[in-house]
């Protein structure tokens, strides 16, 4: 065993001299000659593989394990790939691709030449790396790092097949030439469509785009298969708009992308529409009829420091695609111009509060004539009458809703009511939508102190 593990670290040191080369050289390949095993280690292969298809759950989670927790990926493109994720899930993805592409030829065609790996999750891992803006450098250096610990992961299902040395010996050398080998074509695949993606994006592609976009966000007549055509995108489906944009000083703008490829995660795989609205903006269209679950993304979010994100409603057609925009739009005004820290809010988060701030003037005589003091008392005080209010003026579930005691929630209403120009019990919804617009307005800035 300790003669493997050597030889094992003898062949790691020839992957990674490889990879020098392929760093340099995107499209270098090994030589074509190709020696094929004995009959006796090519059925030892075939065996082999067959456990791995049998028990590849198994298998790709040691993979992934290790590959995730290693201080090579941490170091990857000068930040953590593995705290990320998204990227690990596609990492994760494109290794289980791979194991089971080549996995699979060795039980048809044992110990011969492997093609590459071109199918949809391959490639589609081109699209991210590019967007994430993680090199070819970085890309081979993760590649190779997951096929290193694939190949010490084979030889140990191998070593349940036979202990003979020379078996053992042939076994390990024909399988550390045919994973090189198909790593290399592998990744000189990637490697191709991470160009055309990068021409994607440097591209007129979206100029023309987002000139479709405008024409359909005017109203102009615009047939929809045209239009179809033009955004590769289907129009008649219920969407779900976003606007996803940077906060100057804190923002890195590869952040943006990022945070569209969290939104776009949630729709899994569907199609979506994304157009470059200008260096520090993206618009975003999701399908769907039904509203998307974000709620999975709020950690992965906070990771993106100047990051914002407004979602309109979610509408059907043409004039939903607008619809849905206008009303993202909208959000962002009030993100924007009440100054929230909120990282991601939805249409039907501020609709209401929309309507109350379209005037500020208004709006702050509307606060004040409804909650008189309260509008300066304590934020905890103020949550505790909107969760009342919210649970129909139940305390025992605006207490359960809080994690308080009813009592102290009582007693906090009765505070509340001190403070209030009128009683709560005739004014809820007038008080809960003056707190709400309240929230709204003083969100991210200091609270402001009552004059005289």
């Amino acid at each position: 065993m300790l003669a493997i593990n050597a030889q094992v670290n003898r062949y790691r040191a020839h992957f990674y001299g490889l990879k020098w080369c392929m760093v340099h050289s995107p499209g270098y390949s090994l030589p074509d000659r190709w020696d094929p095993p004995s009959d006796r280690v090519r059925e030892l292969m075939r065996q082999a593989a067959k456990i791995v298809i049998h028990t590849r759950q198994t298998f790709y989670d040691e993979v992934s394990r290790l590959s995730l927790t290693s201080n090579l990926m941490a170091s990857v493109s000068g930040h953590s790939l593995a705290d990320d994720p998204i990227a690990a899930e596609a990492i994760t993805r494109s290794n289980r691709s791979n194991q089971l592409h080549w996995a699979a030829a060795n039980i048809s065609h044992p110990g011969e030449p492997v093609p590459a790996n071109t199918d949809a999750e391959t490639l589609a891992i081109a699209r991210y790396l590019v967007r994430r803006g993680i090199s070819e450098a970085a890309m081979v250096e993760t590649y190779r790092l997951a096929q290193s610990i694939s190949l010490q992961s084979w030889m140990k299902v191998v070593y349940r097949l036979t202990s003979d040395p020379e078996d053992m010996r042939e076994l390990f050398e024909v399988s550390e030439r045919s994973i090189t080998m198909f790593l290399g074509e592998t990744i000189s695949a990637v490697h191709r469509q991470m160009r055309i993606e990068r021409d994607n994006l440097t591209s007129e592609a979206h100029p023309e785009r987002r000139a479709t976009v405008m024409l359909i966000l005017d109203g102009a007549p615009l047939g929809r298969d045209d239009a179809e055509r033009q955004l590769g995108y289907q129009l008649d489906q219920g969407h779900t708009a976003a606007i996803i944009w940077g906060n100057e000083s804190a923002a890195n703008l590869a952040d943006l992308d990022q945070a569209a490829e969290l939104l776009i995660h949630t729709v899994h795989g569907s199609r979506t529409l994304s157009v470059l609205a200008s260096a520090d903006t993206r618009w975003l269209w999701l399908p769907g009829a039904n509203n998307p679950d974000f709620s999975g993304i709020t950690t992965a979010l906070g990771q993106l420091p100047g990051v914002r994100i407004a979602v309109g409603s979610t509408a059907a057609g043409i004039e939903g695609f607008r619809r849905s925009h206008l009303d993202a739009i909208e959000t962002q005004r009030v993100m924007t111009k009440a100054g929230s820290t909120q990282q991601i809010a939805s249409f039907a988060d501020v609709q209401i509060v929309a309507l109350l701030t379209a005037d500020p003037e208004q709006a702050n005589r509307f606060i004040r004539h409804t909650l008189g003091d309260f509008e300066y008392a304590d934020p905890e005080l103020q949550q505790t009458v909107l969760a009342y209010i919210y649970e129909q003026c139940n305390a025992s579930q605006a207490a359960a809703r809080l994690f308080t005691h009813r009592n102290t929630l009582m007693r906090r209403l009765i505070q509340a009511e001190a403070l209030l120009p009128r009683p709560l019990d005739g004014a809820t919804v007038h008080v809960a939508l003056a707190l709400e617009a309240l929230q709204w307005r003083d969100a991210g800035g200091s609270r402001r102190l009552p004059v005289g």
